[in-house]
């Protein structure tokens, strides 16, 4: 034992993005996490509360580096690379209980979704109101009556002040978050139903007045919240737009049931490529930008402000902000999300597979991932962009790896259809709503079952977890809100 632990080996540390981070390193064996977390700070830096995470040739190293070498083979001439990647320093604690029920809706719950800043909760419902709750009090604030029709998507604004929401009749309302007040006159032009709604991104856009809609009727309307007007008609799609995303380097993403994704230019409409794949119908799109774009503009927990220097920016908390310090941390954590990779997206289909793209750049996919015995209704990257879940009517979850699309385990535990899937903020934890009448919390370090969560009398059609961690919404067929807690 003590030869085995005198053994060295030769290695040097790189990022994600391939870069070497210091000199080589001359490190035994017995080397661990603990001590690779210091050296990596060191070298980088940074505070010693930086977590990381450490792998060699893909598999991770959760104990001592002798094991997750082939000893056998190892050539102590070689150099080892040990990748790091930086996780979140806070951990979110896994949902145990159902803390409160929000009886109110008289028809089923469509929508559920928490504010950018954690403060509000939202829902859209067949009963053609919009309500927002205060998460602190779990107690309605206000019930918003104006569309005609079943709400069918909603979406904050990054700035969490206005909410906008679309009906059956291809109406769509701007909403007061404050006083619960419609907001301008009812936006109207889209002939068929409203299927997704998307904001542009706070570091675009810090006033938040832009925002986008798909519809069955095929068309892509980008619209001015302050006006109440549409601004530009993008149309191309054959048949009924499905899903729709607005990416943080000035793109929209179209998915369509006319089997393309179309990729268009948000400043002057003009269509940029067309991807092409899939066999049938593209149901859901996800970026890995998602969760910086939507959820992080302001961060809940600790408001920040941003001095850019040459190499990092300086964060200060309790202070009063101008909008340009927050568009300028906007702007400092999309780019550090894409520094090195870019954008990525991620589509699936009725064909039961997920492609996956850098659409910036190529219309042609970096993998085609099957597995999937039925329609993939939803798919979320992780917020750290490393990990993408994908949600089957086949009653699985499967995860996939963000960077290269391989497939890295299937999540089995629902007994019928998973209709949707939320990352909590740290990576650690997904929630999955099912028409089980289930949500369950799968813990991604075991890639286990962590919590069963019982509880609605019929099916969940929307999950999502609260930006800071503390709680989970859902709702379903049974109309009522519930929300989880540790």
């Amino acid at each position: 034992m003590e030869i085995e632990q005198e053994r060295r080996v030769l290695a040097r540390l790189k990022s994600e993005t391939g870069d070497v981070t210091g000199n080589l390193l001359d490190l035994p064996l017995y080397v661990n996490v603990e001590h690779l977390t210091l050296i990596c700070n060191s070298l980088l830096q940074q505070e010693e509360s930086t977590v990381y995470a450490f792998y060699v040739n893909d598999k991770e190293l959760t104990k001592s580096l002798d094991s997750v070498l082939d000893l056998n083979s190892l050539n102590t001439e070689s150099v080892v690379d040990i990748v790091y990647q930086q996780q979140a320093v806070f951990k979110v604690r896994a949902v145990t209980r159902c803390t409160s029920s929000l009886p109110g809706h008289a028809e089923a719950v469509i929508s559920v979704k928490f504010s950018p800043n954690g403060k509000q909760l939202a829902s859209g419902s067949g009963d053609t109101t919009v309500r927002f709750w205060d998460v602190d009090t779990q107690t309605p604030h206000h019930t918003c009556s104006g569309h005609r029709n079943w709400v069918l998507c909603i979406a904050w604004s990054p700035d969490s002040q206005r909410l906008v929401s679309a009906c059956k009749n291809g109406v769509i309302l701007c909403w007061d978050a404050a006083t619960g007040k419609q907001l301008g006159s009812p936006m109207t032009g889209h002939k068929q139903w409203v299927t997704d709604l998307t904001w542009q991104p706070y570091h675009d856009d810090p006033e938040c007045r832009m925002f986008a809609s798909s519809s069955k009727d095929g068309d892509v309307r980008v619209w001015d919240s302050v006006l109440c007007r549409c601004v530009r008609v993008l149309t191309s799609h054959t048949r009924c737009v499905s899903a729709l995303r607005w990416g943080g380097s000035g793109l929209i993403y179209s998915a369509s049931q006319d089997r393309t994704i179309k990729v268009w230019r948000a400043a002057d409409g003009v269509m940029c490529r067309t991807l092409e794949g899939h066999a049938h119908w593209v149901n859901t799109l996800a970026l890995s930008t998602d969760y910086c774009v939507h959820k992080q503009s302001l961060d809940p927990l600790i408001r920040l402000t941003v001095i850019k220097s040459d190499t990092q920016v300086h964060l200060k908390k309790n202070n009063v902000f101008t909008e340009a310090s927050l568009q300028k941390l906007a702007r400092f954590r999309y780019d550090n999300v894409v520094k090195g990779f870019g954008e990525y997206l991620v589509s699936g289909s009725d064909d039961f597979t997920l492609f996956l793209w850098t659409p910036e750049k190529d219309k042609k996919s970096i993998a085609r991932m099957t597995g999937h015995q039925q329609l993939i209704n939803c798919v979320a990257f992780s917020p750290d962009g490393r990990t993408i879940a994908s949600a089957s009517f086949d009653k699985s979850i499967r995860l996939w790896d963000g960077r290269t699309g391989k497939f890295l385990t299937t999540l089995r535990g629902h007994v019928q259809a998973v209709y949707m899937v939320a990352w909590s903020s740290d990576s650690r934890l997904l929630v999955s709503g099912s028409a089980d009448s289930t949500l369950k919390v799968w813990n991604m370090k075991t890639r286990k079952l962590d919590q069963d969560l019982p509880g609605h009398a019929d099916e969940v059609f929307a999950v999502d977890w609260a930006p800071d961690g503390l709680k989970v919404a859902s709702g379903g067929k049974d109309k009522v809100l519930r929300l989880w807690q540790h």
